[in-house]
């Protein structure tokens, strides 16, 4: 099978995302992948010049060393609004070149402007279109006066697709209500490595690197640090309350929006020993900061709207590692893993320490965790991947 797969992210420095898991091992299992994206941060890595020019990227993998997937980069004009514009072109011409070069079994979409053109260029050609939901794209576009048209963009390409699929409940509520057809809709979990993300695995090495103590309670974020992460908002109230949490620490695995903040705010509440930065560290070195790792914590602002329907796939992970995890109460995640599977809620982020303290002090926390992993335990990458196979060979069938 040839999976011709078009996004409007950044497939090389990104985190791995589903996607990545599900195409590495699909080249595992002898499909040919090429990928169409797009560098999103640009203007902080790339700002000079005009023109971004096009780019090819061979022998890519994220997450399976040996996968071996084509990245390819349209050119588009280097300034806000008309990158958008240069974008629609220059990717609808990549599709092109590509249907009539890769001749791809199906194309795969995750973005919008260039899953619109895709759809349409799907049809023009009768190869099947699979539209990959896995995030309320329109509400992460940065200029707000681009989101209704995003939206818009969004219901058409969903419209023209012969398979929708989605990574859970909210995101497939999300779906109809943007025109997917019930037969045409389908969820497929996030996965897990259940042999990497091992609750048995030794934390001693990051422990020691990070001066993290043997009764040191750890509190653990990873990923990209959004302005509506809630990670300023906890960092400060640890800095408010270092006495009473004397024994807590805060590591977070990534950067992002306010990473720099969150400098500001260990240097302004004198947290050097309790509030750890790594920065971005690679992909195979997360499961051994897991073990690291007492809480895990999603603790991001309740009411913000791009994180109503999604379930971060670090989620599984965490759980699978048998941590505790506290989030806040959102829909997506509330609805995914109900009450009582290894995730307790909070309504905001400063409730994080309470909440850890509690779980401790009334001995709670191996009941909790274990419960998580069980939760999570069937959904173990190759399992999820047979899924989207089968989905992926019926639809061209």
């Amino acid at each position: 099978m040839r999976i011709l797969v078009v996004q409007e992210s950044d497939w090389l420095k990104r985190n791995p995302h589903q996607q990545h898991h599900l195409m590495d091992r699909m080249v595992l299992r002898g499909h040919e992948v090429k990928v169409i994206d797009y560098p999103i941060d640009w203007p902080k890595d790339d700002s000079k010049g005009f023109i971004f020019h096009r780019e090819i990227h061979d022998n890519i993998s994220k997450v399976k060393q040996e996968a071996n997937i084509q990245v390819i980069r349209p050119s588009f004009i280097k300034k806000p609004g008309l990158n958008y514009i240069s974008l629609y072109f220059t990717h609808r011409n990549e599709i092109k070149n590509q249907i009539e070069d890769f001749k791809p079994d199906l194309i795969m979409a995750l973005g919008l402007l260039n899953a619109y053109t895709g759809s349409k260029l799907a049809k023009k050609y009768n190869i099947p279109f699979v539209y990959y939901l896995i995030d309320v794209l329109y509400a992460l576009i940065p200029e707000k006066t681009f989101r209704s048209f995003g939206k818009k963009i969004n219901m058409k390409a969903i419209d023209n697709s012969d398979l929708v699929i989605t990574i859970n409940q909210k995101l497939s509520e999300l779906a109809i209500e943007l025109g997917a057809k019930d037969e045409n809709t389908i969820l497929i979990d996030a996965g897990i490595d259940l042999k990497d993300f091992n609750p048995e695995l030794d934390d001693s090495n990051i422990r020691l690197e990070y001066n993290i103590a043997p009764d040191d309670i750890v509190l653990f974020f990873m990923g990209w640090i959004y302005e509506f992460a809630g990670m300023k908002e906890l960092a400060i109230e640890l800095g408010k309350n270092k006495e009473k949490y004397q024994n807590m620490k805060i590591l977070i695995v990534g950067d992002g929006d306010a990473y720099d903040k969150m400098i500001k705010i260990k240097k302004e509440y004198n947290l050097d020993n309790q509030l750890i930065l790594t920065g971005k560290q690679p992909y195979e070195k997360i499961p051994e900061f897991l073990a690291s790792a007492d809480f895990c914590l999603l603790p991001a602002y309740i009411d913000e709207d791009i994180m109503q329907d999604i379930v971060p796939i670090k989620l599984y992970e965490y759980l699978a590692m048998e941590k505790v995890v506290i989030a806040t109460e959102l829909p997506g995640i509330s609805k995914e893993f109900g009450y009582g599977n290894g995730i307790e809620y909070v309504q905001k982020a400063e409730e994080v320490l309470e909440t850890a303290q509690k779980i401790v002090d009334e001995g709670r926390y191996e009941e909790i965790s274990k419960k998580g992993r069980e939760y999570v335990k069937s959904n173990d990458w190759e399992a999820i991947t047979d899924k989207f196979e089968n989905a992926l060979n019926d639809l061209i069938k």
